[in-house]
């Protein structure tokens, strides 16, 4: 069922290019008071030594438990615990003891045993992240296509997982990334919901546009630059992905969503005319 006030909004925090556990609980808890739905370690954040998985769960879910003390919200972090396959477990757990509520692992990286590995022994909901699909998929002779991939990914056991975007940075056209949306979002031998996450170059000026191809906000929007990019910050990020898929939802066209949403005509600022 679609959500009468937006698609579900999260964000991309990185680690893997220096951040500190302490400033990573900072931004963290910057974001949780901006109204975030859902945060996600970087897919390319491992568990190397500036910011070892450890460390991460320990500066992060405090700050995430006041949070939800104060408001009664939880914020969703997704870990990234991509390891060998003989590491999931441990980490899983570590996530688990300390109050996690969701864990991450890179498909292709564990492999589809792998994943299934840790859906049998996973408490918490798995974000399917598809990096280096693109290796796997474009070639016509030797790849696989993403409605046949999705399926096998969905039956090992991903609970999320990434479809891309409309006007992404990457290769697939709009027409690709609305058909595997589409193809995540159809019934799979009764199998739970899968829910398709949005991702690359995401921003509130797509809102509008994304709803209009998919007629759905039963989706899970990932803003990395589009949130923490605009000039007034993250939490003016948030507001602006969240006032547009609320106008979106609502029916309104973008001219209406600009008038309202100071958030959104700043973010404009930043990254050009909203998208119609």
């Amino acid at each position: 069922m679609s959500r009468p006030d937006g698609a579900m909004i999260g964000t991309i925090v990185k680690p893997s290019i220096g951040l500190s556990p302490a400033d990573l609980a900072d931004l963290v808890g910057d974001l949780a008071a901006a109204g975030v739905d859902f945060i996600k370690d970087d897919e390319l954040q491992g568990n190397g030594p500036q910011a070892p998985l450890r460390e991460r769960v320990a500066a992060v879910m405090p700050v995430l438990e006041r949070h939800a003390d104060r408001t009664g919200v939880k914020p969703m972090y997704a870990f990234n615990i991509t390891d060998d396959i003989d590491r999931l477990e441990a980490n899983h757990d570590l996530v688990l003891a300390a109050g996690g509520t969701c864990i991450m692992v890179c498909v292709n990286l564990v492999g589809l045993p792998g994943l299934e590995y840790i859906r049998r022994r996973s408490q918490l909901p798995i974000h399917g992240h598809r990096a280096m699909f693109g290796s796997i998929s474009r070639s016509e002779q030797l790849g696989i296509g993403f409605r046949a991939w999705q399926k096998i990914a969905r039956l090992s056991g991903a609970d999320h997982l990434h479809t891309n975007g409309i006007s992404n940075k990457f290769y697939e056209t709009d027409a690709q990334v609305l058909d595997a949306i589409a193809a995540v979002r159809e019934p799979l031998l009764g199998l739970e919901s899968t829910v398709p996450v949005l991702s690359s170059g995401q921003w509130g000026g797509l809102a509008h546009a994304t709803y209009a191809e998919t007629g759905t906000t039963d989706l899970l929007v990932l803003a990395g630059g589009g949130i923490h990019g605009p000039p007034d910050g993250a939490r003016a990020g948030v507001a602006s992905m969240r006032e547009a898929w609320a106008s979106a939802a609502a029916g309104e066209s973008v001219e209406t969503a600009l008038e309202r949403s100071a958030a959104l005509r700043r973010a404009t600022e930043a990254f050009g005319a909203a998208r119609v």
